[in-house]
């Protein structure tokens, strides 16, 4: 048996820890992470912080003591400093400064993201933040108690800015939500729906100062009060900056590895990097974009987390399962407005010189003479002239229907063309569905358009 070290326990390395501790007994598994909590949930914090939840506790679904209870070694708040990865050791430094030497046979990195935060002028004002761990929920939710601060901003209107401004405005701040592009969540979803969701923040009361380029923020105090971009001045008494993550990669960027032009760790579909024996897995890795003909691409989701993290410990471990790639799924809820994506949005599939079509569709979900509320899908389904065969697709509703998008999740993985959902078998009552509905409307429409 084998002793396998994992660097980094949140959803990757704990679903790498887990698989290999709950499957493969008898390896000496050993956990170093630099936080004082595990598994936290960050996709639920502005259900937090908007108090749409009243505690945080169910944000985690691990803790240290249930690893330890399944046999494994778990060292919190303990930074490790470096790796030699030719003598197979690591060093590291817990928190009263005692400080480990551990040698490995197999090496799970399982580092993570962090946020970026651009070199402006004025950021390290008091009360400019990001959000992503605990600890910054938490800093968030305590600055909010100050009466003082009656503005926020945030910069950054993908899925996280969009979430928290929703938070902050539930409450009953003033938010500004800015960005550079001429919308919001425009990476994963086309015009029609980020707009509609522009639309949706602007009814709630979120001034959107979109196609403005961020330039410095502007104090007074030693405090934030305004943030300057291209297009005006937005005042703001806590300013939340949203814009992206890069891999963590501070332990392997200097050490040879094959790696993605963002630093990701270039894995194979076991996870395992260029180095034999040492995995990546997590937003510090590469993942194969199925949507991209199985290309190498990053994509910082935390169900890809899991999925890579899971391979990486049954492989580690010493059975090999291969992982199948990802379409990038994802979906977000503000003010009740579901919507769901998965694969390339029409732009995008341009830009990478796909012949790119798309088929919209919108009807109501249920039977029309169902006299309950019946509200209406929007769906598009992006698909290559050329094959046919599916690359994305998003859907919009006040209606649940996010569990649609898993079809087209499977469609673009397998490969599926769009003209067989044409006339696929899909079961019919009244109060769920019609005998023929979006899905199957999108297809035949692209199917006559042939």
């Amino acid at each position: 048996m084998s002793t396998i070290v994992i660097v980094g326990a949140n959803h990757a390395g704990t679903a790498a820890a887990n698989a290999i501790l709950d499957n493969h007994p008898g390896n000496d598994v050993i956990i170093f992470d630099q936080n004082s909590n595990i598994s936290f949930l960050g996709c639920g914090m502005a259900l937090w912080i908007g108090r749409q939840i009243s505690k945080p506790d169910g944000l985690f679904y691990q803790t240290k003591e249930q690893f330890e209870a399944k046999g494994a070694a778990v060292h919190m708040e303990t930074r490790v400093d470096h790796i030699d990865y030719d003598a197979q050791m690591l060093y590291a430094e817990g928190p009263d400064g005692k400080t480990y030497e551990q040698h490995y046979d197999r090496l799970i990195l399982a580092t993570g993201s962090v946020p970026v935060l651009p070199r402006w002028e004025g950021r390290d004002l008091e009360n400019i933040q990001q959000v992503k761990l605990f600890q910054d929920a938490q800093a968030v939710i305590e600055k909010l108690r100050d009466e003082a601060i009656r503005r926020v901003a945030v910069v950054g209107a993908g899925y996280i800015g969009v979430e928290l401004a929703e938070a902050f405005q539930r409450c009953g701040k003033e938010v500004t939500l800015i960005d550079q592009a001429p919308t919001c969540v425009s990476s994963n979803f086309d015009a029609p729906f980020s707009e509609r969701m522009a639309e949706n923040l602007s009814s709630h009361g979120i001034h959107l100062a979109f196609g403005e380029t961020v330039e410095r923020f502007e104090g007074k105090d030693g405090k934030v009060a305004s943030v300057v971009t291209d297009k005006g001045t937005h005042a703001a008494d806590l300013v939340c900056v949203c814009v992206g993550f890069r891999p963590n990669a501070e332990l392997f960027c200097d050490a040879g590895f094959a790696t993605l032009g963002n630093g990701a760790l270039l894995v194979d579909h076991h996870q395992e990097t260029s180095k034999k024996g040492v995995y990546a897995i997590g937003d510090c890795s590469s993942c194969f974009d199925n949507a991209e003909d199985g290309e190498a691409a990053y994509i910082a989701l935390a169900t890809n987390a899991v999925r890579s993290g899971i391979v990486a410990g049954h492989n580690a471990a010493g059975t090999a399962i291969d992982g199948i790639g990802v379409q990038g799924s994802s979906g977000i809820c503000i003010y009740d407005l579901k919507m769901v994506a998965t694969g390339l949005t029409e732009a995008k599939a341009k830009k990478l010189g796909y012949d790119a079509k798309v088929s919209d569709f919108t009807d109501v979900q249920k039977a029309t003479f169902i006299e309950t509320e019946n509200p209406e899908v929007t769906i598009r389904v992006v698909y290559d002239g050329t094959t046919r065969k599916v690359l994305g697709a998003q859907m919009a509703s006040t209606y649940d229907m996010s569990a649609g998008i898993h079809m087209f999740s499977l469609a673009i993985q397998e490969g599926i063309t769009i003209d067989r959902l044409a006339l696929l078998d899909i079961f019919f009552l009244p109060h769920f569905n019609q005998p023929y509905n979006y899905y199957t409307m999108a297809g035949y429409q692209a199917l006559l358009a042939k």
